[in-house]
Parts: C-alpha cells; sequence; structure tokens
C-alpha cells in the first residue's frame, strides 16, 4: 500500500473521526454528532503520525487508523471526566453531560471506546495491531483515573504517588500514540522503547502544565473550568509543594476550613507553579535527551521536539 505524507495522513485523520462520529447508529447519532462540532489540537495523533514517518516523512496508512483510534480513545477518556467533574465546559461547549444527562454521557463514552478498537482493529498488520497492547493502555488509563478518585482530598499525597497517578491517566495515552508511530514506521525493538520513553515524558509534562492552567489561565482562554481541581478533590502538584511547605496551610486544609483564595495565595506563598515548571523542566530534558539518540533524520527530531513544545505551552517562534 502506497505511503501518504504527513498532509495527507492528518486529513484522513481528521475524517475517520469526524465519519466515526457522524455516521454512527441512529439511536447514538445525535449525541456524537455534538461531540464531533468541537475537535482539540489532535495532539495524540500528530504524535502517531509524525512517529510513524520514515526517512523521507512519508507514512504507513496503518497510522491513520491508529492516530483517530487513540483520538477516540482521548475523547472517550474526557466524556467520562466531564461527568465525574460534573463539568459544564469542555473545548468551549455545553459537555455531553450537561447537555444531554450523565447516565446519557457514560454510555456513549463508553461505546467510543469500542468504537477506537475497532477501528484499530481494522489495521492490515495484524502483528503490529497486537504489539499496540492498546487495550492495556486503556486498562492505565481506567487505573490511572481511579488511583486519582480514590486519592481525592488526600493531603498525605506525595510527589512520587501524584506521578504515577499521571502515568497513567494522560501518560499512558501519549506513550501509546508514539509506540503506535514507532511500531508502524518498522522500527526496531530497541529504537520503539526510545519512542515510548519520548511518549511517556510528553505525557508526563502535558499534564503538568495543565495544573499550572488551572491557576493561570482563565475560563475564556482554557476553555474548560478553571481554579476548579480542589473543588473536585484533585489534589496536583503546585498544592502538594504547598501543603508540604506551609505547616499552617496544611493545618487548616486539614480541618477543612480553605476556600480558593487561601489555595491561591499557599501556591504563590510556597512558589508551587515554579516548582511544578522545575519538574516539567526535568521531564523536558529527558525528552531532549532521547530525542536526540534517535536514529532518523534531524527534520523528524525537529518535529517530535515541537510536540514537546507543544505539551510544555512553548509558543512556536513565527
Amino acid at each position: 500500500m502506497e505511503k501518504l505524507t504527513y498532509e495527507e495522513a492528518y486529513e484522513l485523520v481528521k475524517k475517520e473521526i469526524h465519519k466515526a462520529l457522524t455516521k454512527s447508529p441512529r439511536i447514538i447519532n445525535e449525541y456524537l454528532t455534538h461531540l464531533s462540532a468541537s475537535q482539540g489540537k489532535m495532539i495524540r495523533a500528530v504524535s502517531v503520525l509524525i512517529s510513524a514517518g520514515d526517512g523521507e516523512g512519508k507514512i504507513n496508512p496503518g497510522a491513520v487508523q491508529a492516530a483517530a483510534a487513540i483520538e477516540i480513545i482521548h475523547l472517550a477518556s474526557l466524556v467520562h471526566d466531564d461527568v465525574i467533574d460534573n463539568a459544564d465546559l469542555r473545548r468551549g461547549q455545553e459537555t455531553l453531560q450537561k447537555k444531554y444527562g450523565k447516565r446519557t454521557a457514560v454510555i456513549c463514552g463508553d461505546y467510543l471506546l469500542s468504537l477506537a478498537l475497532k477501528m484499530v482493529s481494522a489495521i492490515p498488520e495484524g502483528k503490529k495491531y497486537l504489539d499496540m497492547r492498546l487495550s492495556d493502555y486503556i486498562s492505565r488509563l481506567c487505573l490511572g483515573e481511579l488511583l486519582q478518585h480514590i486519592n481525592n482530598k488526600n493531603l498525605d499525597l506525595t510527589v512520587f504517588d501524584y506521578i504515577k497517578i499521571i502515568s497513567g491517566k494522560t501518560a499512558a495515552l501519549f506513550e501509546a500514540s508514539f509506540l503506535a508511530g514507532a511500531l508502524l514506521g518498522d522500527y526496531s525493538p530497541e529504537e520503539v522503547k526510545k519512542y515510548k520513553k519520548i511518549g511517556n515524558y510528553i505525557g508526563l509534562i502535558f499534564q503538568l502544565q495543565d495544573d499550572c492552567l488551572d491557576f493561570d489561565k482563565t475560563v475564556e482562554t482554557a476553555r474548560k473550568p478553571v481554579q476548579s481541581d480542589y473543588e473536585q478533590g484533585v489534589i496536583t502538584l503546585p498544592l502538594i509543594h504547598a501543603l508540604e511547605r506551609l505547616p499552617e496551610f496544611r493545618k487548616k486544609a486539614s480541618n477543612n476550613a480553605i476556600v480558593r483564595d487561601d489555595i491561591n495565595q499557599a501556591v504563590e506563598e510556597a512558589g508551587g507553579l515554579g516548582y511544578t515548571r522545575q519538574i516539567i523542566d526535568r521531564y523536558y530534558e529527558k525528552a531532549e535527551r532521547y530525542i536526540n539518540k534517535l536514529d532518523t533524520t534531524w527534520e523528524k527530531r525537529m518535529r517530535i521536539a515541537s510536540i514537546v513544545r507543544m505539551a510544555a505551552g512553548i509558543k512556536e517562534e513565527a
């Protein structure tokens, strides 16, 4: 089968996702069509496609199905997240649970997971499909979410515990994206391991950067609820740092006597955002080291590096 340019593959991924959401069975079509009205940056799909590129940047067509499937899995996780968080807004529009109710949203999220597995199973190279272990990554995603839920309001949560949580709930799908791309790019097992590492670091960076956004973005710029993590019981790294550094604040939090302004003030006083960005920088450096070790072209390394910058919220120079 003839390979695709990146531009061709990217357009096909968008079409695959749109078709999957808008050509669904009539009973669920209205709900999934609502989801198709807004698309994110498709950073995971981009990761699959760039990783799959050969020395000339050409891409195995199977990467289209893999990229679309991983984006659908991500969308399913967002639908479920919005139910858990009782969120009203996602990507600038009304959430599925807000518009149609929680039960409908949960069932639609489940349907999306089945749709993704069906999509990725259509990849002609059967062994590569099995080697992607996508069902294992879905399990990691679910267990990460469950671990976060179990630790809701846990003021004793350590940095190590938190990294373990986000390694599942966010980093797993990024790792899956780079793994899928590397497998479909026919890279050696040694190279595949490097791509997996890069994906994992990007996922950690992405989540930690999102933790910072909860403190310094507005609803209008973030296009989703902000300053809401603690209200949902979620303890993130900036807050963990403040709890570790400020005994009086921790005591007040233990007595359920804090409001959002207290959290913002404590995080600022303890340097929680600065600390979190230091951790981001560490993972950024690790990702860069693995990118430089890749047996590929300079152009491809630069494209992967641009994904790292995007995850870290670094704007590309014009």
